[in-house]
């Protein structure tokens, strides 16, 4: 949290190794019971899964350009210079979350696995208190009613 010579959320792990662990132990649960996704089309399983993970990537790194026009960092340890509210920022308030969930579950349906989907969920709702409430507490003390606003306006998710 924000404390004398600390501006920052108080977030105190890179966002997307939660998304990455929930992959791993996804692949692995896939490895010792293997239960696809497509069964009998791992062609169709394949496609959907990579249009999936290109939109969730086109998404994140939108989000992290829009930050860099903005001049502030997408890094959550480190000070936010400015309220982020253009591009992708206009429908959801973490397209950068969002857009790593979608990527990752994109991966999961790509190599026709089960088992990584209901992980990448189990991530991206520990996502919420781990992460998302923290940066909000953040903002909201940065921000104030102009935070609050675009909290009233944009929705969390979709």
């Amino acid at each position: 949290m924000k404390g004398p010579g600390n501006d920052s959320s108080g977030v105190r792990f890179p966002p997307p190794a939660l998304y990455v662990l929930a992959l791993a132990a996804g692949f692995l649960l896939q490895r010792r019971w293997p239960v696809p996704v497509a069964p009998g089309l791992p062609g169709a399983a394949f496609v959907a899964g990579a249009v999936l993970f290109v939109l969730g990537a086109l998404l994140a790194v939108s989000g992290v350009l829009t930050f860099r026009r903005a001049g502030t960092s997408p890094n959550p340890t480190r000070p936010t210079r400015a309220l982020t509210v253009a591009g992708p920022y206009r429908f959801t308030r973490n397209p950068m979350y969002l857009g790593l969930a979608l990527a990752s579950a994109g991966v999961a349906v790509a190599f026709n696995a089960f088992w990584p989907l209901p992980l990448v969920a189990v991530a991206a709702a520990l996502m919420v208190p781990l992460v998302i409430a923290r940066e909000e507490r953040y903002l909201e003390g940065k921000f104030g009613d102009e935070y609050r606003q675009y909290r009233s306006r944009v929705r969390r998710w979709l």
